[in-house]
């Protein structure tokens, strides 16, 4: 792949980093395998319509931690139909009611064992998903209210392993993404939770070590 130089990131960041769609023009015009990340909570809807429709045939990486909402469920299959998505379900080893039986239910946030449990359904199929789909470019909907830790990234950034994470709409506040999926006919899921997470502004892991 192309190297991109901290000089050219610095560049990409200033001149695209507040225009989503010029970002993901970009970005899909490197030529690179992409993939996009979703979990289908609120707003998903834009980072999905927004790549595909650059990039029709991109993968659609979505890790079902199996403790979706119903609503959540709904949303997903309502979106996929809409934009034709190329959506590829990463499973945990083992079903919800398999983990249920043997270790109980969710453990919570300060239990020795939630670690365990976010490794399990979110952080192991997520790196059997960049294992099986290998891509150059990660396209995610980050957004930098989400935490502390997002708040200190940039819209292009180069993971370690040489991966390159574009989050289009790290800069957009709620209103601009309602906005966008008023102007185009977008679906909306605002019963989503996460099990990882259990509250806002919590990080599950997953781009901490991406």
């Amino acid at each position: 792949m192309n190297a991109l130089h901290t000089t050219d990131l610095a560049r990409i960041n200033a001149d695209l980093g507040h225009d989503a769609p010029a970002l993901v023009r970009w970005a899909t015009g490197l030529g690179l395998r992409s993939i996009v990340t979703t979990n289908f909570r609120p707003f998903e809807a834009v980072i999905l319509h927004m790549v595909a429709q650059a990039q029709p045939d991109v993968p659609v990486i979505w890790m079902d931690n199996g403790y979706n909402t119903e609503a959540t469920y709904r949303f997903a299959d309502e979106v996929t139909r809409q934009l034709g998505l190329n959506l590829k379900i990463y499973l945990p080893l083992r079903t919800r009611a398999h983990r249920e039986a043997v270790d109980g239910p969710v453990p919570a946030l300060d239990d020795p064992g939630h670690a365990a449990f976010t490794q399990e359904v979110k952080l192991e199929p997520f790196a059997r998903a960049l294992r099986e789909t290998a891509p150059q470019v990660w396209f995610t909907a980050l957004r930098a209210t989400d935490s502390a830790v997002r708040a200190q990234m940039e819209p292009v950034s180069i993971n370690p392993d040489g991966l390159v994470k574009v989050a289009p709409l790290l800069h957009w506040s709620s209103k601009d993404l309602y906005d966008y999926c008023q102007q185009h006919g977008l679906p909306n899921n605002f019963d989503y939770v996460d099990p990882t997470k259990g509250e806002d502004q919590r990080e599950c892991g997953l781009h901490l070590q991406h």
